[in-house]
Formats: structure tokens, C-alpha cells, sequence
């Protein structure tokens, strides 16, 4: 498991969707572990819960071939690699300095590429009709008018209350029947631990204040609240880390830039994260606690939710509801693509003609991201010599 889950995460470009195929291509095609139906159900699974798809569906997989060690050893071939490199190169920003390299500034115009082009894509998917086109477009003004990571969280959930009063039922696809190697018991402590972490974790902040608890909690809340994954993860990751000042919005911009250039999770922008906080816990230790923070609650949501997902997915209410959320993010990541990527990013006509070129290469020429990261990092060096 742990060899196959490390090929992909030194292979598995182009975000979350492309992932999705690389996994059938490597698990149900080449391998044969599970088949066509059972690996759509649990892509399914995972769609609806918070946190990052694509790992959690290799999460998934990994423990339906070995149990709970292999869900650990899917997560780890996948994952390492690019956090790996994130954390490098959160070392190398450090010793060159953030504002002053050309190239940095073209990380900064191809993550407002990247994002303008998740928002197009998520929209068109997620808010094709007028109900949630509104939804999107009231999740972006109050995105904008509050911006906190609380603000996230009340926005995720008025949204999923719209929608399970208000949208019309998705049609639920007919039950497949999974068979998980984790009990029931297992399931609800899992979602036990989830919930104790997720309330716990503020309050023991507020009473033993420390930069260890602060750091876990911010990103475990980020791993526990965020629908969508991909770059649904930028607006709460902003607001937790920029806002305290534990990052600039620079560094920021510049590290979610690098993370379009590597394979694998998009989440290991933790890694990056942690890694360049100007104070401990950083460096290598900082990534791996902001790594494990934010991954955590994937293993809790999916071990809690496999044996129940059966009887889950048949409820009309459950996909109504959900419906709602999905446009939100995309209102979301509307605002994030303003605020911080487009303020801190653009700032003359020569940056926008970049990132319109980097959008269209992505868009429309269907270049690989990564390549679409050097041609900008290659622009930004060549616009600051100018």
C-alpha cells in the first residue's frame, strides 16, 4: 500500500479531480483492489464530508485493503512528497526574503490564476442555477463584509440550512453496500474524539494559551471545517494564519503559488505553513504539527463515517443540505480569489496581463500546473528586471 500511495504522490498532479483519476487508474484499473462501484461510492463518501476529497478517498481505500495501517500508510506515500518540498521551500523564502525576488512575485500571479479557474470550474458545477448562484454570490458578500474564520464556519452552515429547506432533492444514486474492517464502536469514538477536539481545543487555547495548542487547533479546525477541499481551503487558512500575523500575506500567497507546482494534496500547503511561522513551534517540527493537525480530522470523519454510510446516503435531506454548502464554498473562494490572492498579487497592468496569460494557459491550453508555475515564476523575474 504504502509503495502504490507513493508513486501517486510523486506523480498524482493537476488537484483534486485529476487525483481522482490518477487513484482509479492505479487501484481499480492496474491493481484491481476494489471495483468500478465501490470506488465511485466512496469518492461519493468522501464528497460529502469536510476536508480534502482526494486524500480522504485514498484514506478510505487504503484501509479497505489493510484496515487502519493502510488508511496510515495511503496517507503517508501520498502526502509526504510534496510536503516535503513545501517545507524546502518555505526555507528557501526564509533565506531569500519574500519581497524581493521577481520569481516569488510570479508564485503570487499564478495562484490568482489557479483560483480565478477553480472558481469558473466550481461554479459552473456546483451553482448552475439561479437558488444557488444567489447562495454563492450572499456567501461572497458576507465572506467579504466578515472576514474571520468564524465568519466561514456560520457562513458553511447557513448555507447547508438553505439548502435543505429551500433546494430541490439531488437524485440519490442507489445503495452499494460496502464492507469496512472497522466496527461500529470504532466509528463513534472516532466522531467522539472529532467533536471533543473540535470544542475542546478554543477553550483549553483560551485557558492554557501556548503557541503549540494555538497552532494545532487553528489548523485542526481548518482540516474539520472546510467542504470542497482543493482550494476551498484558502479562505480558512488565510484568516487563521494571516490574521494572527503567524505568516505575512506575501509568504502567504507566494507558498499557496509553490504548492500549485508540486504533486500530490493541496492540503500539504500546511506543511508550508508551519514551516515558515516566525516563531516555534517552525521549521520541520512546525510542518509536522500543522500537518498532522490538518489531516487529522480526515482520519476521524472518514473511520467515523464508512460503516454508516449506507443508511446515510439514502436521506434526500442529507443531499439538499449539501447542495447548499457546495455553492457557498464556491462564494467562498470567490472572495479568497479577492481577497487576499487578487489585493496582494496585482498591483499594475502588468501583473494582470500575466495572470490573464497564466489563466488561459490553464483554462484553455490545458498546460500542466506545474509547467504553468515556472512560466509565471519566469514572467514575475522578467517583469521585476524591466
Amino acid at each position: 500500500m504504502l509503495g502504490a500511495a507513493t508513486r501517486l504522490g510523486l506523480t498524482s498532479f493537476g488537484g483534486p479531480v485529476a487525483h481522482l483519476g490518477y487513484f482509479r487508474d492505479e487501484y481499480v484499473a492496474r491493481r484491481r483492489w476494489v471495483d468500478e462501484r465501490t470506488y465511485a461510492d466512496l469518492v461519493a463518501l468522501c464528497q460529502f464530508l469536510p476536508g480534502p476529497a482526494s486524500s480522504q478517498v485514498g484514506i478510505a481505500l487504503g484501509m479497505l485493503r489493510a484496515g487502519l495501517a493502510g488508511g496510515v500508510a495511503a496517507w503517508l506515500g501520498f502526502t509526504l512528497p510534496s510536503a516535503v518540498a513545501l517545507v524546502a521551500f518555505a526555507y528557501g523564502v526564509r533565506a531569500a526574503g519574500v519581497g524581493d525576488a521577481g520569481w516569488l512575485h510570479g508564485l503570487k500571479l499564478v495562484a490568482v490564476a489557479v483560483v480565478a479557474q477553480a472558481v469558473w470550474g466550481m461554479a459552473r458545477a456546483l451553482a448552475p442555477d439561479r437558488a444557488r448562484a444567489t447562495l454563492a454570490l450572499l456567501a461572497a458578500m458576507g465572506a467579504l463584509a466578515w472576514p474571520t474564520a468564524g465568519a466561514q464556519v456560520v457562513i458553511i452552515a447557513a448555507a447547508g440550512l438553505c439548502g435543505w429547506r429551500a433546494l430541490p432533492a439531488a437524485g440519490v444514486p442507489p445503495p452499494v453496500t460496502l464492507k469496512v474492517p472497522v466496527s461500529r464502536r470504532l466509528a463513534v469514538a472516532a466522531w467522539v474524539v472529532w467533536g471533543v477536539l473540535l470544542v475542546g481545543l478554543p477553550l483549553a487555547r483560551r485557558l492554557a494559551p501556548g503557541p503549540a495548542l494555538a497552532v494545532f487547533d487553528s489548523f485542526f479546525r481548518v482540516g474539520s471545517l472546510v467542504f470542497g477541499g482543493g482550494h476551498v481551503v484558502l479562505p480558512l487558512l488565510q484568516a487563521e494564519v494571516v490574521g494572527p500575523g503567524w505568516v505575512t500575506s506575501a509568504q502567504f500567497v507566494a507558498g499557496y503559488g509553490a504548492a500549485q507546482a508540486v504533486p500530490g494534496p493541496l492540503f500539504t500547503f500546511a506543511a508550508y505553513l508551519g514551516a515558515a511561522r516566525g516563531a516555534p513551534p517552525n521549521g520541520v517540527a512546525g510542518a509536522a504539527w500543522a500537518l498532522a493537525a490538518i489531516f487529522l480530522p480526515s482520519f476521524l470523519l472518514v473511520v467515523g463515517t464508512l460503516p454508516f454510510w449506507n443508511e446515510l446516503r439514502r436521506r434526500a435531506g442529507f443531499q439538499r443540505a449539501l447542495a447548499g454548502i457546495n455553492a457557498a464554498v464556491v462564494g467562498l473562494l470567490l472572495a479568497a480569489l479577492y481577497r487576499p490572492v487578487w489585493t496582494s498579487a496585482i498591483a499594475r497592468p502588468a501583473d494582470l496581463a500575466l495572470a490573464l496569460a497564466a489563466f488561459g494557459l490553464l483554462a484553455f491550453w490545458k498546460w500542466p500546473p506545474w509547467l504553468v508555475v515556472l512560466f509565471a515564476a519566469a514572467g514575475g523575474a522578467a517583469l521585476s528586471a524591466v
